[in-house]
């Protein structure tokens, strides 16, 4: 049986390490091991904060939703009731781009969840 040196493929391991590591500070963007270490926690924050962000505009549609429906003499919580009473169904990023760009639209659409609600 041939022997076998892994040269090639570990220069290709490392190459594809430290080229993902690039912009890393000091030793993080230079030196294998350490790089490899970062790209590594690097990949845990990235998968995360994938999560995380949905979150995070999931809380940022609903704050501008709240804000526009209390400028309508509502609330948000009243106002998703009313709508889903009232059969509508529109998503809170539309709903907020909808606050944010169309207020006559959200106004309507705040009346149309009152009287649903009452």
């Amino acid at each position: 049986m041939p022997r076998i040196k892994r040269g090639v493929s570990a220069r290709k391991r490392h190459k594809k390490i430290l080229k993902a590591a690039k912009g890393y500070r000091g030793s993080k963007s230079k030196l294998f091991k350490v790089a490899n270490q970062q790209v590594m926690k690097s990949g845990q924050y990235a998968y995360i904060h994938r999560k995380l962000k949905k979150r995070d505009f999931r809380k940022l549609w609903i704050a501008r939703i709240n804000a526009a429906a209390r400028e309508n003499g509502t609330t948000y919580s009243k106002m998703m009731h009313g709508l889903k009473v009232a059969g509508i169904e529109v998503n809170r990023k539309m709903l907020s781009e909808l606050a944010i760009g169309d207020p006559q639209a959200f106004s309507e659409l705040a009346e149309a969840s009152k009287k649903a609600a009452n």
